[in-house]
């Protein structure tokens, strides 16, 4: 998620264009129907004045018409791209939550399943974002939880949230350490 990708230099540029997007992605998670998808977050955000950045991840989207406040590619560096969006909007997998709380965005997370609502839960109670299961979602309830999570309450905590997060080298380091740690210790129990 830190890697560069072929479709970096082309965000970047898109970005710089216009006003801050909301990032949408949906990793190795499968929608039913990509173009209904992308209809429906194209339409909440022209209904609230927004660009939309869609990772398509696993989804096919190359039969999706263009349209002129979305812009789709097929993966993006979270690192580089999370902290110029307004918010991220993902299906709570673990290391698309780091990402986004590192990069002191709101989020929503529209999970889908395995341990996806447990990072949607843990996303609600530190206030930085919202949640809800992906097949609930529709255009109304789409905008009411984006006007919710661009509120300054959820953009003032994610910022907060951001400045204590570590990187991403220094969590593995530490995590390194302490299982050489404990191993030094010898066999436990």
């Amino acid at each position: 998620m830190e890697l560069t990708t072929d479709a970096d230099d082309e965000v970047v540029s898109w970005i710089a264009v216009g006003t801050p997007p909301i990032y949408f992605g949906f990793g190795s998670m499968p929608l039913e129907s990509p173009s209904d998808t992308v209809a429906m977050i194209s339409a909440a955000c022209t209904q609230l004045g927004e660009r939309a950045l869609i990772c398509s991840g696993a989804a096919d989207f190359n039969e999706i018409p263009q349209m002129a406040n979305v812009k789709v590619v097929s993966a993006v560096n979270h690192a580089a791209v999370f902290p110029t969006c307004r918010a991220v909007v993902h299906h709570g997998g673990a290391g698309t939550t780091a990402a986004g709380m590192r990069a002191g965005v709101p989020m929503l997370i529209l999970w889908i399943g395995a341990e996806q609502p447990i990072w949607a839960a843990q996303v609600k109670r530190l206030k930085v974002g919202s949640a809800q299961r992906f097949s609930s979602i529709n255009q109304e309830s789409l905008v009411a939880a984006l006007r919710r999570i661009l509120s300054s309450e959820y953009v003032t905590r994610a910022r907060e949230v951001a400045s204590q997060m570590t990187k991403p080298a220094e969590s593995v380091t530490t995590a390194a350490d302490l299982l050489e740690e404990t191993a030094s210790l010898g066999r436990l129990g």
